[in-house]
């Protein structure tokens, strides 16, 4: 007689949700074992018969933990493993879910797990072993799933084999630091009994770990975004031999520095992105604004004296701050790392304290960081016409006919005719980000910038961070054009392009030989303000021309093409942020807890999949509590906070396309929001209408409507402390200038600038809103003195949520533009997301939704009908 069949396996637990209690939110880095920054896994008993059906397609991640008794035994590091049998390393545990399964089969698609796995581990008694354990390992022939079973493993753990393990993950690992502390306890999971199984029970988790469930490419990616544990570096010897002021910007004023020019950085070990080093012979002190002051404080070793500048009877800058000291000194930076104006005020201020500037022959910094990075040597690539619009010829003949039209160089009082040496032959563009004179929240004691150089060539580059440039000077005179730029960055399909345009090529470096030998014969060359005083240095006040950037002002009018570019960009950005937006609400609705850091990378993962993606165009803003009221924030691995359910969330992100550039920021609330959050999110969102529906002549500037963002917010006393907008580029810098809501500069049809008005509770929680618009004409009622008038295109397409709006504080104008947002969101998007139904599904719902929630009942009781 045949035996019995074996009894059915054990039906899986219930979901488990993390409950949003009163604790911190904060994300500790686990001392002994790297983990990644994902979800919380958890078993759907509801979709555990789906993963039969789609077993083939379903690649399971495999990880376990274990904790070390023996803090110093290298070996006991944590590790990843795949297949464990006979393994006796340290397993790290991962677990899988995912709003889809697919296998990533692209390199560029991003692909998740199934989150319909069901899995029961029987419980053990204390202080035993277990001698065994099963996993799935995938039968690559016949594409399903087939269980084995490890007798050699005194190690144990659950979960799912993730695939072929790489070389240089488990290499990761293995080099990950230890720290003699303990790992944190861990969290106590419901167990679940039945008539089948009485001791079944989940796996435990970290209160505060999110489980990674990214696969293929995608989970490549995030594995080897591998954040070391910041240490603050004895600077005493570094310091030794140094005396001078270091700047942060680099040779060509950029407004992000490519990593082998943050000597700001090495010498002071402040990893921020703004702040001045100034060491004397006693002392050395960073100066850096309110944005830094709690980064500053933990970064800086004892030798260092951190200025604040902005504060209460603090220095404005430092500029302020070594003009107020300075005394019979002779102060020493480095001439190519200060612009022309900037170092030409300095030396008139410091004149009167009988000081004065000094430019050594060499950077002290240089000479002392023995591990300096070389320079990039990332080729440099065309920026067809498909995207630009025009062709790099018509942009170099417009700069030759400005050029023409400007007089010469002769003193007001002589009556001669100019001679050949006062005549201009030529312009030099020395930065890659010409620098505008609007300011923005991420950056306001900096200047905005922008990118002549790649412009007019129509080239791209990668040499520094989120901005597709490259490190190249360019001289255009009236018969030649002059392209310094090394030849390890040229293709063929490059020199092609140069040689059609009759444009030379030299070496980087031999910009200062040119100029030395005034290769370009008589005649005077005109430079930008923001030129490196090190050409002007070189030049002699002779031989140059201070004038506004003529490249600056016509690149930020956009052409037809760069305008269509734009649209096309932003809706696929506006796309991949919805499906983001639904799958977090998803997520955060079921009660996982994800951090900050994990929501910026997943949008990251979405906005990849787009067409024409090259990557971000500035470091993401992703900020909970009290986190979202510092503009600035950006989550790391190891501090990000985990998004909570009482205050508002703030995302401020964009991805760079080959056909623009996007910049989108939404706030939103998982919860109740309380009635001050609703009040101020309603003023923020009254001053974004009144920007977008602003109607204007021509003439008209962004500071004379910066007043329009703000009204609504000073009725109630409110104000946030960064400018309203700026402008952006077609495939360049996110900051673009001259024009912006903080300057006055005419806004004209064809110039593009953000509309983000914010509020910010210090300590509490902060918000803001963000859309790009473009200046069009639009025809009015009146039409008084002509077609004269100006407005906004909206080119955003991301709803805004109105949970915390407050319905009773909006004008009958106010409700209706904010419906007729959201219905266009979904009548726009709706082609994108069609695959996505949990998305299209989330997308109508905000379009249909009402605006705020329904008071609380008695008894504080509430329903929400999402």
């Amino acid at each position: 007689m045949a035996p019995p069949p074996p009894p059915p396996p054990p039906p899986p637990p219930p979901p488990m949700c993390f409950p949003f209690a009163n604790r911190s939110r904060t994300r500790e880095a686990s001392p002994l074992i790297v983990r990644t920054d994902s979800e919380k896994s958890y078993a759907s008993s509801q979709r555990s018969e789906q993963r039969s059906n789609h077993s083939s397609q379903s690649v399971h991640s495999y990880r376990g933990s274990q904790k070390s008794d023996n803090l110093s035994n290298n070996s006991n590091r944590s590790k990843r493993s795949h297949h464990s049998t006979g393994s006796q390393n340290k397993l790290v545990r991962s677990g899988s879910y995912s709003p889809t399964k697919t296998l990533a089969s692209d390199a560029e698609k991003l692909s998740f797990d199934s989150d319909s796995e069901a899995y029961d581990v029987p419980a053990l008694p204390n202080n035993q072993s277990r001698s065994k354990f099963s996993e799935y390992s995938r039968n690559e022939s016949k594409s399903v799933l087939t269980r084995v079973d490890s007798k050699k493993s005194s190690k144990w753990g659950y979960g799912w084999g993730l695939g072929k393990l790489k070389e240089r993950e488990r290499e990761m690992l293995e080099r990950s630091p230890s720290v003699d502390s303990e790992r944190p306890p861990l969290y106590k999971s419901p167990t679940r009994t039945s008539s089948r199984s009485s001791e079944s029970k989940r796996p435990p988790f970290y209160s505060n770990d999110s489980s990674s469930t990214l696969v293929g490419s995608a989970y490549e990616r995030k594995i080897n975004d591998v954040e070391l544990i910041k240490e603050k570096i004895d600077t005493a010897d570094r310091l030794e031999d140094i005396r001078n002021v270091v700047p942060s910007e680099d040779a060509h004023q950029s407004e992000y520095v490519a990593a082998s020019d943050k000597r700001r950085e090495w010498i002071s070990g402040f990893t921020g992105s703004a702040g001045q080093a100034i060491v004397s012979k006693t002392a050395a002190y960073l100066i850096t604004d309110s944005r830094y002051w709690l980064q500053a404080r933990t970064e800086l070793d004892s030798n260092w004296h951190l200025i604040p500048a902005g504060a209460v009877d603090g220095p404005k800058d430092w500029i302020d701050w070594l003009v107020d000291r300075a005394k019979d000194a002779n102060i020493g930076i480095d001439a190519r790392m200060i612009s022309h104006d900037k170092a030409a005020s300095l030396n008139s201020q410091l004149k009167n304290k009988s000081s004065r500037l000094i430019y050594p022959p060499q950077n002290y910094i240089d000479l002392a960081w023995k591990e300096k990075p070389q320079r990039s040597k990332e080729p440099v690539f065309i920026q067809s016409l498909e995207f630009t619009g025009r062709e790099a010829s018509t942009k170099i003949a417009e700069v030759r006919a400005w050029i023409r039209a400007q007089p010469a160089s002769v003193p007001s009082y002589s009556k001669a005719a100019p001679t050949a040496a006062q005549i201009h032959i030529g312009t030099l563009i020395t930065s890659l980000s010409s620098i505008g004179k609007s300011h923005f929240h991420r950056y306001p004691l900096r200047c905005l910038q922008i990118s002549p150089l790649a412009w007019v060539l129509n080239l791209r580059g990668s040499d520094i961070p989120f901005n597709p440039l490259f490190c190249a000077y360019l001289f255009i005179s009236l018969d030649r054009v002059v392209l310094f730029l090394d030849a390890a960055k040229l293709t063929d399909e490059v020199e092609d392009h140069l040689r059609t345009l009759n444009i030379e090529r030299k070496e980087y470096n031999d910009i200062w030989a040119f100029l030395r030998r005034r290769d370009w014969g008589e005649g005077k060359v005109l430079i930008s303000p923001e030129t490196s005083y090190a050409i002007s240095l070189m030049l002699t006040h002779f031989r140059y021309t201070v004038a506004p950037s003529f490249i600056d002002s016509i690149k930020a009018i956009k052409n037809e093409v760069e305008l269509e570019g734009l649209r096309r960009a932003y809706l696929r950005d506006g796309a991949a942020y919805v499906r983001w937006l639904a799958w977090l609400e998803h997520k955060i609705q079921q009660g996982y807890d994800i951090t900050e850091y994990e929501a910026a990378w997943r949008l990251t993962e979405y906005r990849r999949q787009n067409k024409h993606y090259w990557g971000l165009a500035y470091e993401n803003i992703s900020a909970s509590g009290p986190n979202a009221a510092l503009p600035h924030y950006s989550p790391t691995k190891s501090g990000a906070r985990m998004i909570d359910r009482d205050t508002p969330y703030l995302n401020d992100s964009g991805g760079q396309y080959r056909d623009g550039t996007c910049d989108t920021t939404r706030t939103v609330h998982f919860g109740r929001p309380s009635p001050d959050q609703s009040e101020a999110y309603t003023r923020v969102l009254q001053g974004h209408i009144a920007i977008d529906s602003a109607i204007f002549p021509e003439g008209t500037s962004g500071s004379q409507l910066d007043v329009l963002a703000r009204r609504a917010l000073w009725k109630d006393g409110l104000n946030y402390m960064h400018g309203t907008g700026h402008g952006f580029g077609s495939f360049l810098n996110v900051h673009e200038g001259p024009h912006g809501f903080s300057s006055s500069v005419p806004l004209v049809p064809g110039h593009v600038i953000t509309n983000e008005p914010g509020f910010y509770l210090e300590g509490r929680w902060g918000m803001r809103i963000e859309s790009a618009l473009a200046i069009r004409r639009v025809k009015t009622k009146g039409e008084f003195n002509g077609d004269v008038w100006l407005g906004f295109e909206r080119l955003t397409c991301v709803p805004i949520q109105t949970r915390m709006v407050k319905e009773s504080m909006l004008t009958k104008e106010e409700k209706q533009w904010l419906k007729d947002h959201n219905k266009k969101c979904l009548e726009r998007l709706e082609p994108f997301l069609k695959d996505d139904k949990r998305a299209l599904k989330w997308l109508k719902r905000e379009a249909d939704r009402g605006i705020g929630i329904a008071a609380a009942g008695p008894g504080g009781f509430t329903i929400d009908w999402d």
